[in-house]
Order: C-alpha cells, then structure tokens, then sequence
C-alpha cells in the first residue's frame, strides 16, 4: 500500500492529467482503446463541415502526384540533360533523362485535368449550388491541377490530405475551408465516395490504381452505385492493364468491362459524365 509520503506531492490534484476532462485531454484521446472513437470522429468532422458549406455531390479525380505542368516538366528535362553533359552522360543521367522525356510527354495531362476542374466547377457551381465539386488527395501534380482548376474561376474544391511518413502539404489551390488531414485511410476512401457522382482518373502509380480499383470493386460487388469511373488517356491505360486478357482467363466478366469508359479530353470527360447524370455540360 502507497503511503501519502510516497506519492507525487510535486502536483496539485488540479495539476494532474487525470483532472483534464477526457474530450480536452489529447494523450488520454491517443491512447489504443481510443482508436474506435478517433475513427468515428474522423468520419464526422468532415462531414458536418462538408453539410455547412452545402457540398451536395462531388467528382473525385485521382492521378499522379508526380506530374508537372509542361512548363515545369520541360525545365526538368533541361535540368536532366544539363547534369548529364557534365557528367559525360553515364547510365544514371541517361535513365533520368530517359524518364523526364516521358514525364514531360504525360504533363499535358496536368493541363487537362486543371481544364477539368475548371469546366466542371464553372457549370455546377452557380446560383450557389455546390454540385459536382471536385475532390482530390489534396497533393501536388494532378491534384493540384484538378483544384487549380476550380479556383481559376472562384469555386470550391476539397482536398483529403492524409498523414505520411514522408509529410505531405497540401496544394495551394484547395478551399481553405475543405481542406482535410486523415489519420486513416479507411476514413479517408469512404469520404471520396461519400457524395461521389464520378471518378475521374488520370495517368498515376500505386495510390491512382489503389483508388480506382477500390472504386471498380464497390461497383462490381454493388457496394455502391451511380458513380461514373472514366479513365483519362485510353493508350495509357490500355498499355499499363490488359482487361481484354482478364476477361479471357475468367478472371472478371465480360461486363465488368462497362463498369468505365475513356475520354481523350478533359470536355469529353465532361461530356460523359453530364449525360450520364442528365446535367448540362456547358
């Protein structure tokens, strides 16, 4: 048994951690058997703001972080190619050239999708609606663009930043108000579907494929519905997955095939999804 004389008598009753009440007490709300409750108040938060700034639907758009706009991909090559003139052109500086040329090839997809965001948002949000507002990692490349595109003409855009090893910063084009940091992944997917109408995906890697095959899953499985998946670039996405070959080893269906479609331009893109959702593209 603890004697008076052994206890802590540094500290005043009110000065210990166990007097914080629990809602203001940020270690106690770190603790393991905490993870329930800070999962259900990450769903919330962004929801209730989501509700007060009147976001009725929203278009999601995946694609590279890593992509440039061309300007910017072009002074990389330049960069590339300087380095590898002073270092005699060995293997390291020709693969890094090698990858620029293509990366400044992929950059029009940046023009593209802040043409997207721009189209999108000038037809949608007017009159003070808040309809098909586009949402995005919160990153930089295309999602930077995507939301570019939506403050070129003064509109909202979302951006659901998530917390990394390597941090990331969000992009300056974001609604401050909508702009989101995740601790979790799980909450953060179920937040880009949420009030999704479509998903737009441009060239991207692992987070791009992640995401946009979630979203084929839900609408395979009929998880979820109504949500438009359009690919941007058919000859990227054609040459990065053979569907045709999955079909032919039973490996999905025929029809799964119908679960997306391709535009070659950010009104096209559009296009599609104004129809499908009966929705004047311009």
């Amino acid at each position: 048994m603890i004697s008076p004389s052994d206890s802590d008598t540094t500290k005043t009753p009110e000065e210990s951690s166990s007097y914080i009440p629990a809602d203001r007490d940020t270690e106690f709300l770190q603790r393991d058997e905490l993870r329930p409750l800070r999962v259900g108040i990450e769903l919330l938060k962004p929801e209730l703001i989501q509700r007060e700034q009147g976001i009725q639907s929203t278009i999601v758009v995946f694609g590279s972080a890593r992509l440039q706009e061309p300007a910017a991909a072009k002074q990389a090559l330049h960069v590339a190619e300087m380095e590898a003139a002073r270092t005699l052109q060995d293997s390291t500086c020709r693969h890094k050239i090698a990858i620029s040329q293509r990366q400044l090839v992929l950059s029009k997809y940046y023009d593209m999708a802040r043409e997207f965001g721009r189209l999108v948002s000038s037809t949608c949000q007017i009159d003070g609606r808040c309809d098909y507002v586009i949402v995005t990692g919160g990153g930089p490349g295309i999602m930077e663009a995507a939301n570019r595109g939506a403050a070129d003409v003064n509109a909202k855009s979302i951006g659901l930043n998530i917390t990394l090893p390597h941090e990331q910063h969000p992009n300056p084009y974001i609604t401050p108000e909508l702009c989101f940091q995740f601790r979790y992944f799980a909450i953060r997917k179920m937040h880009f579907l949420i009030r999704a109408k479509a998903l737009v995906a441009f060239p991207g890697g692992f987070g791009t494929l992640d995401e946009l095959f979630e979203t084929l899953t839900l609408l395979q499985t009929g998880k979820t519905e109504n949500v438009m998946v359009v690919l941007v670039g058919r000859d990227f996405w054609e040459r990065l997955i053979n569907w045709q070959w999955l079909v032919e080893n039973g490996l999905i269906a025929q029809k799964d095939l119908q679960l997306f479609c391709y535009a070659e331009t950010a009104q096209e893109a559009w296009d599609l999804i104004s129809r499908h959702n009966g929705v004047p593209s311009s």
